[in-house]
């Protein structure tokens, strides 16, 4: 949910941003979520080729870090973005109103949005490619379409939900004479509380993650898992199984 929405409101915010690039050229607002790929493309490697021989002398595990605990270090990421994109929101808004600009813009430069889409290039290095690792490996051989049908499928249940959300903070944002949050003028709107909502949702998910994950069992015997009965989880399973 968190990365739909992160897309449609960075451009909003770049809209009211300076977004030239020396004297001629101007930044096209719906080109930013490049900076997330790039994250992406950039991290990955350094993922595979650096972060997990370091933490694999650590934990001990083949591949660093669980699956599931890769996904839930993208959560985490997600929600350090919403709140990254709700600082600079702030500030943006504080900036524009002070310059008095009928148009609403702010000499603020667009590549104050550059933090908040590197994190979240992060929370889909970690969450989404994740998540794929996790469905393939896991979900027995014979029902490997399914999960992969199935992670198309959080995709859209997130857009519906965000949707939901959206049309909830429309409608109980405002009233009385007072703008909503998601306002067509960002100016007098709360874009940043928006944020910050999705971070406290973030933050109900990631308890709900953690829940759920502590009583996993991974699948022994299939590739990166074949060393995980030594793992203390594994260990408690066999034991109880005797």
């Amino acid at each position: 949910m968190a990365m739909s929405q992160q897309g449609t409101f960075t451009v909003y915010q770049a809209l009211k941003m300076d977004r030239h690039m020396g004297p001629k050229f101007e930044v096209p607002a719906g080109s930013l979520s490049v900076i997330s790929l790039l994250t992406i493309g950039v991290f990955l490697p350094l993922y595979d080729r650096v972060l997990v021989p370091f933490l694999r002398r650590i934990t001990g595990h083949k591949s660093g870090i669980t699956l599931l605990q890769r996904i839930g270090t993208g959560i985490v990421f997600a929600i350090l973005s919403m709140i990254v994109a709700g600082l600079v929101e702030r500030v943006r808004r504080t900036r524009s109103i002070k310059a008095s600009d009928p148009t609403g813009m702010t000499p603020m430069s667009v590549v104050w949005l550059s933090p908040q889409l590197i994190l979240m290039g992060l929370c889909e290095a970690f969450n989404i490619i994740g998540q794929i690792e996790f469905f393939n490996s896991q979900f027995p051989d014979h029902m490997r379409s399914i999960a992969n049908a199935l992670f198309s499928l959080s995709f859209a249940g997130s857009s519906y939900l965000s949707s939901f959300l959206v049309t909830v903070v429309h409608k109980f944002s405002g009233g009385h004479d007072r703008p909503d949050w998601l306002n067509k003028d960002l100016n007098a709107g709360k874009l940043d509380y928006f944020y910050y909502l999705i971070a406290v949702l973030g933050v109900v998910n990631l308890v709900y993650f953690w829940y759920c994950a502590r009583g996993y069992r991974y699948k022994v015997g299939l590739g990166d898992f074949k060393e995980e009965k030594s793992y203390s989880d594994l260990e408690m399973s066999s034991k109880s199984n005797k």
